[in-house]
C-alpha cells in the first residue's frame, strides 16, 4: 500500500503549472516570431520601394529638372519646373481651404459638441470622408466646379485637395484638444474669461504642436493625390495662367502621363518626379514627428 507524502502532494500542482508555463512560453515565442516576420516583410517592401525610386529617379535629377518645363511628345530634354510649381500652388490652396474648416470643426467637437447627437453625426460623416476614395471627391468637385464653369482650373483642384485634407485635420485637432487637461480650462473660466477666449488663448496654445502636426500630415496626405486632379486641374506642358484658369500642371498627373508614355526621357522624368514627391512627403513626416517630440 503506497502512501502519499505532503511533499508529493505539493509537487503535483507545481509540475502541472510548469507544463502550462512551457506551453505559454512556446505560444509567446511563436507570436513574437510571427510579428517580427511580418514587420520585417513590411520594412523590406518599404526599403525596396525607396531603393527602386532612388536608383531609377536619381538619374533624372539635374538642374534642368528644376528649371525647364515639361517637354512635348517626342522632344528631347525638358524638366519638371512647371509641374513642381503647380503642385506647390495646388497643395497650398488645398491646405488654405482645409485648415480653418478642419480646425474649427475639430474645436467644436472637442469643446462644444462633445457627446451630442450632432457631434456624433459629424464624427460619422468625417470618418466616411476619411476613408472615401479620392476619385469620388474628384468627381464631386468636377460636377460642382468644373462643369458649371465649363473648364478645368486650379481652384477646382485646390478645393478637391482641401476636401481630402479636412477629415485628417478634424480628427487630429479633436484628439489634441481632448488631451488638454481640464484644470487649464477651469482656470481660465475662474478668471472670468468667456469660453471663446479660453479656447483661443489657453486650449489652442496648449495643443498647438499637435494641431500643427495634423496640418502637416494632411499636407503630406494630399501632396501625391492624382485622381482628384485628373477631374479638376488636369494638366498641361506649359506654365499655367496666373488666374489658374484652364489646366494647371502638377507632378502627380505628370508622373501618371509620363510613366505610361513610350518616350524614354518622359519615363525618366516620371521616376524623377516620383522621387521628388516621395522625399517631400518623407521630409514633412519627419518634421511632424520632430514637432511632436519637441512638444513632449
Amino acid at each position: 500500500m503506497s502512501m502519499t507524502t505532503p511533499s508529493t502532494v505539493r509537487a503535483l500542482p507545481h509540475a502541472e503549472w510548469g507544463r502550462v508555463r512551457q506551453s505559454r512560453r512556446t505560444a509567446d515565442r511563436m507570436m513574437r516570431l510571427t510579428a517580427a516576420g511580418f514587420t520585417f516583410i513590411a520594412i523590406f517592401v518599404l526599403f525596396w520601394i525607396l531603393g527602386m525610386l532612388i536608383v531609377k529617379g536619381i538619374g533624372g535629377l539635374s538642374v534642368a529638372t528644376f528649371t525647364q518645363i515639361t517637354p512635348g511628345p517626342g522632344s528631347e530634354g525638358g524638366g519638371l519646373a512647371n509641374a513642381i510649381v503647380g503642385s506647390i500652388v495646388l497643395t497650398f490652396l488645398g491646405i488654405v481651404v482645409a485648415t480653418p474648416v478642419g480646425v474649427l470643426a475639430g474645436t467644436y467637437l472637442a469643446e462644444y459638441g462633445k457627446t451630442s447627437k450632432l457631434a456624433n453625426l459629424i464624427r460619422f460623416i468625417n470618418d466616411i470622408l476619411l476613408s472615401a476614395p479620392s476619385i469620388l471627391i474628384g468627381l464631386f468637385v468636377y460636377v460642382i466646379l468644373v462643369e458649371p464653369f465649363r473648364g478645368y482650373s486650379g481652384w477646382a483642384g485646390g478645393v478637391a485637395l482641401g476636401i481630402i485634407a479636412i477629415p485628417v485635420i478634424v480628427r487630429t485637432t479633436e484628439d489634441m484638444l481632448r488631451l488638454v487637461p481640464g484644470p487649464l480650462r477651469e482656470a481660465g473660466a475662474a478668471l472670468g474669461a468667456p469660453p471663446s477666449v479660453v479656447i483661443t488663448s489657453i486650449t489652442w496654445r496648449a495643443a498647438k504642436s499637435g494641431m500643427v502636426t495634423g496640418i502637416l500630415l494632411a499636407l503630406a496626405r494630399i501632396a501625391g493625390e492624382t485622381a482628384p486632379l485628373i477631374f479638376t486641374a488636369l494638366n498641361n506642358n506649359f506654365w499655367f495662367s496666373p488666374t489658374l484658369a484652364g489646366g494647371v500642371s502638377n507632378l502627380p498627373v505628370t508622373i501618371y502621363q509620363f510613366a505610361s508614355a513610350p518616350y524614354e526621357n518622359w519615363q525618366q522624368l516620371a521616376w524623377a518626379g516620383s522621387l521628388i514627391i516621395t522625399m517631400s512627403i518623407l521630409l514633412l513626416s519627419l518634421i511632424a514627428r520632430r514637432i511632436v517630440r519637441g512638444s513632449k
